[in-house]
């Protein structure tokens, strides 16, 4: 929900775009915009209004202002910390799993025409995690991406771009959405707000639940350019890394006890 402007009749919400015209404000020579976000700004004491000795009048952020710029900077932090957790641990669920994993891929995706008979268009595509099976053998990788939500304000701004989801589509035999829940410990959706073709995970006391399978689409073949931003990333550690550490070792002491039987 989102927070209140105060000072204001009528409870005006304070948004994403008061912070952001706070922190240009703050970052500007305060020339104003003269637009219903500063009205609204100014009525609430988070700016105020400056007259030069020559009469020009600019704005400036008010202490008040400067407190809430603070606190929006640190609740983005907080969502930020959330997210990237929450795509660490799907990843690692991942390679747990027996696949490889990415993070913060950037892959080149094709999306359909703009109209009916127009060519292909191209785009790229940022999953956040991006995960295929270990395997040698091409048309057994059945790539998956995982879209990762915290926030219901971004959960619904990304539903909004359906590009963005024929992006996923194109690049993953499957596409799940993973949601967080909120302060009260609810998911930030419900399973039925998400498209049908998109499964839905939902990360809720320690486990990650199943709230509906995503529907798998067969894929021939990896595109060439997808291969080689694989090759060229860093897949997340594998589970098997300690048991490979393991291996080392013991060939070591193999190597040793071979040295102290020839020696005798």
């Amino acid at each position: 929900m989102a927070d209140q402007l105060p000072g204001v009749e009528g409870a005006i919400p304070f948004g994403r775009l008061h912070a952001r015209r706070l922190r240009e404000m703050y970052r500007s020579a305060g020339w104003p915009c003269q637009d219903g976000i500063e009205i609204e700004l100014l009525a609430a004491g988070l700016l105020e209004r400056v007259r030069s000795p020559l009469g020009h009048e600019t704005l400036r952020v008010t202490d008040a202002g400067i407190a809430r710029i603070a606190d929006s900077l640190s609740s983005n932090r907080a969502v930020l910390t959330a997210h990237e957790a929450l795509v660490e641990r799907v990843a690692r669920e991942m390679t747990r799993a027996g696949r490889i994993a990415w993070r913060g891929l950037a892959l080149r995706a094709r999306l359909a025409g703009a109209n009916e008979g127009d060519p292909p268009r191209w785009c790229i595509a940022k999953p956040d995690v991006f995960s295929i099976r270990n395997t040698s053998v091409e048309a057994y990788a059945r790539p998956v991406v995982h879209e990762i939500k915290v926030r219901r304000a971004d959960l619904l701004s990304d539903l909004r771009k359906p590009d963005k989801r024929a992006a996923y589509l194109d690049l993953g035999g499957e596409c799940w959405y993973v949601l967080g829940c909120d302060a009260r410990g609810r998911p930030i959706a419900r399973p039925e707000e998400i498209p049908a073709e998109c499964g839905v995970l939902v990360a809720q006391d320690g486990q990650l639940v199943v709230a509906r399978a995503a529907v798998h689409r067969p894929q021939a073949r990896l595109p060439f350019g997808v291969w080689m931003a694989l090759a060229k990333a860093q897949p997340m550690a594998g589970f098997d890394d300690d048991a490979q550490a393991l291996l080392v070792e013991d060939d070591w002491h193999s190597a040793d006890s071979e040295g102290e039987l020839k020696n005798k």
